[in-house]
C-alpha cells in the first residue's frame, strides 16, 4: 500500500522496470551498430534514406523480439539480417531491384545470412572500416561542402539537426534542408556507394577530415544534454582519425588532426569534478592528464611538421593544445605563443569563432582590456548572436576588471543561451560568484 492508500503491484512494477531496463540495452546495442548497418545497407540499396529507413525497422523489431527471446550471439548480424528481409519485402512489393532480391533472398532463406556478413567484411575495401567508408561516400563532389558535410554528420556522427545546426552557427531549418537535398542528389545521380580510389579518394580528403574534426568537437563540448563530454562521440572520431592516417600517411593534415584529437582528449579525465561540475584550466588536477595521449599528440604533431605541414589548420590547432599540454601548471602557461599561434589560424581560417578564441588567448596574455577591445570588432557578427562562448568570455574579462554587474550580465546571458546543463550549471556559478565579490 501507498501512503494515500492505493494498491501497487510489486510484480507489474518489476517487470516494468525490467522492460524499460532491456529497452534500454537494445537501444545502446543499436546505438554501437546503428552506422555499419546503415553503411551496409547502404551499398545494397543504393538509398542512404531507405537505409536508415530499414535501420529504424530492424531496431523496432528488436524492441518486440529479444526481450521475449533474448538478446542474439551475433546482435548486429541479426539486425542486419532482419532489415534486409525488410528490404527484400520491400522490393518485392514494389517489383524493383531484382537481382539484389534473389541474392539477398538466397542467403536469408538458406540461413547464410552470417556467413555472407563475415565474406563482405573480409572483401569490403581497401579502408576496411564502413564507418569511414560511407564518410567517404557521402563526401561526393556532387554535394556541396555544406551538404556533404551536414548529411555525414547526421548519418555518421548520429549528431541531431539542433547540434549540427550549432556547428555550423546556423538554423536548424536550413540543416534540415541540407541534409533533404543531399540523400535526393545521391539518390538521383544512382551514385554507387563505395569507397573512391586513387586521386578521387584524396580530393574528398578534406572534407572528410571536417567531419571527423566536428564529430570530435560536438564530443568535446557537448551542445546539448546533461553531460559536458559525450566520450563515445569523442572515441569514435579518434578511430576514425586513426584509420585515415592509416590510409594516408603522407597527409600532413590527417597527423595534424589526430594530433589535435589525443591531445585534446588528455584532458577528459579533469575537466569533470566528482560532482560533475565543469572545470576550468585553471582549477584541474593535471596530475590526471593523460600523459600517453599528450606523447602520441605531440609525436603526431612531429610528424605533420616532418612532412611540411605544420602550417595546417588541425596542425595549428594541435599546436594550440600542445601550449597547455606542455605547462606543468596554469601559471606556466606560455599565453603569448597561443595568442601568437590564433593569430596565423585566424589568417588562415577567417571565423568568428577562431576571432573569438584569439581575444581569449589575447587577454590572458596581454590583458582584459585588449580582449574586451577584440570583442568588440565580432560582436557584430549574426553568427556569435546566440553563441554562449562570446558572452561567458566578455563575462570573464569583466569580471577581471572588477566590473562585476556587467559580468553578471554577460554571465547570466551565456547560461539562457547553453543548452547543455553542466555548462549551464558552470556558467550560473559565475554570475553568482559576482555576487559574492566585496
Amino acid at each position: 500500500m501507498t501512503r494515500d492508500g492505493q494498491a501497487v503491484a510489486p510484480s507489474s512494477r518489476r517487470h516494468g522496470d525490467g522492460a524499460e531496463a532491456a529497452a534500454r540495452d537494445i537501444e545502446a546495442i543499436y546505438r554501437m551498430e546503428r552506422v555499419r548497418l546503415t553503411a551496409g545497407l547502404a551499398r545494397h540499396v543504393g538509398d542512404l534514406g531507405l537505409a536508415e529507413d530499414l535501420a529504424q525497422e530492424a531496431l523496432i523489431s528488436a524492441l518486440a523480439t529479444w526481450p521475449r527471446t533474448g538478446t542474439p550471439p551475433n546482435p548486429g548480424a541479426w539486425l542486419m539480417t532482419t532489415a534486409k528481409r525488410r528490404g527484400v519485402d520491400l522490393w518485392r512489393r514494389r517489383r524493383m531491384m531484382a537481382r539484389h532480391e534473389a541474392s539477398l533472398a538466397h542467403d536469408i532463406e538458406t540461413g547464410r545470412a552470417d556467413e555472407h556478413e563475415a565474406v563482405e567484411a573480409t572483401l569490403d575495401d581497401e579502408i576496411g572500416d564502413e564507418r569511414l567508408s560511407l564518410i567517404f561516400t557521402a563526401c561526393h563532389p556532387l554535394l556541396s561542402r555544406d551538404q556533404r558535410t551536414a548529411l555525414t554528420l547526421k548519418v555518421i556522427g548520429g549528431l541531431t539537426t539542433e547540434e549540427i545546426a550549432r556547428a555550423f552557427l546556423t538554423q536548424e531549418t536550413t540543416v534540415a534542408q541540407r541534409i533533404v537535398r543531399a540523400k535526393k542528389i545521391l539518390r538521383d545521380a544512382d551514385i554507387t556507394f563505395e569507397v573512391p580510389m586513387g586521386q578521387e579518394r584524396d580530393a574528398r580528403l578534406a572534407s572528410v577530415l571536417e567531419v571527423i574534426y566536428i564529430i570530435f568537437n560536438e564530443g568535446y563540448a557537448a551542445s546539448r544534454g546533461e553531460e559536458l563530454i559525450r566520450v563515445q562521440l569523442c572515441q569514435e572520431a579518434m578511430r576514425l582519425g586513426r584509420i585515415l592516417v592509416g590510409l594516408a600517411p603522407l597527409e600532413p593534415e590527417a597527423h595534424g588532426l589526430l594530433a589535435l584529437m589525443e591531445l585534446q582528449a588528455s584532458r577528459f579525465k579533469a575537466r569533470v569534478a566528482p560532482d560533475g561540475s565543469a572545470l576550468t584550466l585553471e582549477t584541474q588536477n593535471r596530475g590526471l592528464w593523460d600523459r600517453l595521449l599528450i606523447q602520441r599528440g605531440l609525436e603526431g604533431m612531429a610528424a605533420a611538421k616532418r612532412l611540411g605541414g605544420d602550417d595546417g589548420v588541425y596542425a595549428l590547432q594541435a599546436a594550440l593544445a600542445a601550449v597547455h599540454a606542455r605547462a606543468a601548471r596554469f601559471e606556466d602557461t606560455d599565453w603569448a605563443l597561443s595568442a601568437a599561434h590564433y593569430d596565423r589560424l585566424l589568417e588562415r581560417v577567417p571565423s568568428p569563432v577562431v576571432a573569438l578564441n584569439r581575444a581569449v588567448a589575447h587577454a590572458m596574455a596581454f590583458g582584459p582590456d585588449l580582449g574586451l577591445t577584440l570583442l568588440a570588432d565580432i560582436e557584430g557578427e549574426p553568427q556569435l548572436a546566440d553563441y554562449p562562448p562570446l558572452h561567458a568570455a566578455k563575462g570573464d574579462f569583466l569580471m577581471r576588471l572588477g566590473l562585476l554587474a556587467e559580468a553578471q550580465v554577460a554571465f547570466e546571458l551565456a547560461a539562457g543561451l547553453s543548452g547543455n546543463e553542466t555548462e549551464r550549471a558552470f556558467l550560473m556559478a559565475r554570475a553568482e560568484a559576482c555576487e559574492r565579490e566585496p
